[in-house]
């Protein structure tokens, strides 16, 4: 007969045989950047990958966060992927082998390359089916920090996405002793199908966060009793909720950095008085992040990828898609938390820089839910009348304006007064050039149909504004206002015509559009003349934020910078806000367009943009 304590052996040791194949499972699925401490990119490992020809895998992969288990789609095994490492003036080869049961595909997100390159299913390229392998090939034209993704269907939020950096041929503009990738994300053990269809029935699902009868009461005692019925009767009239930031929460979500929760704790080692660059990727599916490092100032040398004049700051708002490069000065045998907190205040990614592995330093007190306005919804302004503004009628929706189009009874540009940035932080004005948008301009009548809930009755641009529930922080938080290119953009000419679009949405039916209208209602590309300079203007009538991302071509952000106008792959376009980009039409092909909030983009907000015609004599 056994022993009992020969058992409880046998089971202790199946136990730890058990807890090592996790932890090697687990080693397996975190890419070696994660845990870098050399003063290059990353640790040397086969995780990071490089040179002219490389190698990828998209498969299934066991994942792993405190008690649950589930399936993450991988590349290489990890999550994020593996660091693709390139070099200015190279041309690649990337092969990619589906191993998944559907199609798929990855889209270099930032990169210029040749339209059938780009990696979107259906536009100009046909995906990847299973058991085979694609083959992308093209010159690498720039440096900085981008990165990749799926672009079919959800499989971004799965886990198909990873950092990818370019090496410049020119030394870089600034020094720094270490540098680290931060790749910010979201993971749901829930399928994201399933997220998705919660929304479809039910927009506010995972919105945990309204306002209650103790804030009411809260409200009358600050407001006065009628002051406060007027809000909320006003919030109900147009069946929307202030507190709706984010349409999916923590409460389904855990934030990610590096692939890492914030319990795991990233570590980036650094000595005292190091220059240490932090390469921030919001590779997150739905989330807005509010960066900051307490006790260190943030100096912002890149935007997208692009150089930008350093910019010190003390946190920063990083949309879905978009990457910032700052440099850090840490001292002393002390640890600063990295702290990634949501928009929405549901939830935190975190990390550590220290001196030593094992240090941690205090997370920050986490900042109060923020509520919208009837001002950032566009729906009063000073100067104007309120009881005007009040009136259901005005919230039926409105039509678009496009050049091509007479708008019969169009009014005039109306003389509002700007409302200023409220953060009460004396900064320099960057602005050398007038603004687009910098007057209110009054919404057409008309409506965007039934794909459309509400408009801004007044748009506006806010690029000095730090969003909301980062008003009154204390803090220097960058605003697109402050950027500037490091050197001027070699097309300067004005833009011949403008296209207007209206970003619009249906948040009770969770559709979202360009227009009022679905990718799959409309059938004609937008139009670009190729070799043509052309202003692009979106007027966000939703009272979300919105990333929006434009494939092949650079967006240069009307800023006020005169011939220093940042280029951006992304541009976050706030509620009731009006922001113009101008665009230099050097791509032929047909072209993505679409809001980077993945289940925006899958529910419809999502176009071609095609450009066609001769090359110009000037760009022969």
């Amino acid at each position: 007969m056994d022993n009992p304590h020969n058992r409880i052996t046998r089971r202790a040791l199946l136990q730890g045989v058990g807890a090592l194949g996790l932890m090697a499972a687990m080693a397996r699925l975190i890419p070696s950047y994660v845990w870098a401490n050399a003063t290059t990119i990353v640790a040397p490992s086969t995780l990071e990958v490089s040179g002219e020809t490389i190698h990828l895998m998209i498969d299934e992969t066991p994942f792993r966060i405190g008690a649950l288990t589930g399936t993450a789609k991988t590349i290489n095994g990890t999550l994020p992927g593996p660091l693709i490492h390139l070099q200015e003036g190279d041309t690649v080869t990337l092969n990619v082998t589906n191993r998944l049961q559907e199609d798929t595909s990855i889209h270099w997100h930032g990169i210029i390359l040749p339209p059938d390159m780009d990696g979107v299913p259906g536009v100009s390229f046909g995906g990847i089916k299973p058991a085979s392998t694609f083959t992308y090939h093209y010159p690498i034209r720039q440096s900085g920090t981008y990165w990749y993704h799926s672009h079919s269907g959800l499989q971004e939020q799965s886990g198909v996405y990873g950092p990818l950096i370019i090496d410049p041929i020119e030394p870089e503009p600034f020094h720094f002793d270490r540098d680290y990738v931060v790749v910010l994300s979201d993971w749901t053990f829930d399928s994201p199908e399933s997220v998705f269809a919660n929304l479809k029935k039910q927009s506010d699902y995972y919105n945990f966060q309204k306002r209650a009868a103790p804030e009411f009461f809260a409200d009358v005692a600050r407001m006065g009793l009628w002051a406060a019925l007027q809000n909320y009767l006003m919030w109900d009239r147009m069946r929307m909720d202030p507190t709706d930031f984010a349409d999916v929460t923590g409460y389904t979500y855990t934030y990610l950095m590096n692939g890492l929760t914030p319990e795991q704790n990233w570590t980036g080692l650094f000595r005292p008085y190091d220059r240490v660059r932090l390469r921030f990727i919001a590779a997150a599916a739905m989330t807005f992040y509010d960066v900051r490092i307490p006790g260190l100032k943030m100096t912002v040398v890149q935007a997208d990828g692009q150089y930008v004049q350093p910019v010190m700051v003390d946190e920063l708002r990083i949309g879905p898609a978009e990457t910032y490069d700052v440099i850090v000065e840490p001292s002393g045998d002390r640890a600063y938390t990295i702290f990634a907190e949501t928009m929405d205040r549901s939830g935190y990614a975190r990390g550590t820089l220290a001196p030593r592995e094992g240090m941690t330093a205090p997370l920050p007190d986490r900042r109060p839910r923020p509520l919208r306005t009837m001002a950032d919804m566009g729906m009063h302004m000073d100067g104007m009348n309120m009881a005007d503004t009040n009136n259901p009628d005005h919230h039926d929706g409105a039509h678009s304006i496009h050049p091509e189009m007479n708008v019969p009874g169009k009014p005039a540009t109306e003389n509002i007064p700007v409302m200023h940035d409220v953060s009460g932080i004396a900064t320099e004005d960057p602005r050398q050039a007038k603004i687009p948008g910098s007057t209110p301009v009054r919404h057409a009548p008309g409506h965007h149909g039934s794909g459309n809930q509400s408009v801004a009755e007044y748009s506006r641009q806010r690029l000095d504004e730090p969003g909301v529930g980062l008003e009154n922080t204390g803090t220097r938080v960058l605003v697109y206002a402050d950027l500037k290119s490091l050197t001027p953009d070699p097309d300067q000419r004005e833009p011949e015509r403008e296209i207007e679009l209206h970003l619009t949405g249906h948040m009770i039916r969770y559709m979202w559009s360009f227009d009022g209208k679905k990718y799959s209602e409309t059938k004609e590309p937008i139009h670009f003349r190729y070799g043509e300079r052309l202003r692009l203007t979106f007027v966000n009538d939703t009272m979300m934020e919105h990333p929006l991302h434009l494939h092949g071509m650079w967006m240069h952000l009307e800023n006020g910078t005169g011939d220093y106008l940042p280029r951006k792959h992304t541009v976050i376009v706030k509620p009731a806000e009006r922001v113009s980009v101008a665009i230099t039409a050097d791509a032929p092909g047909r072209w993505a367009f679409h809001c980077h909030l993945l289940l925006h983009m899958e529910a419809g907000m999502f176009r071609i943009v095609e450009v066609t015609g001769k090359e110009p004599e000037a760009l022969a």
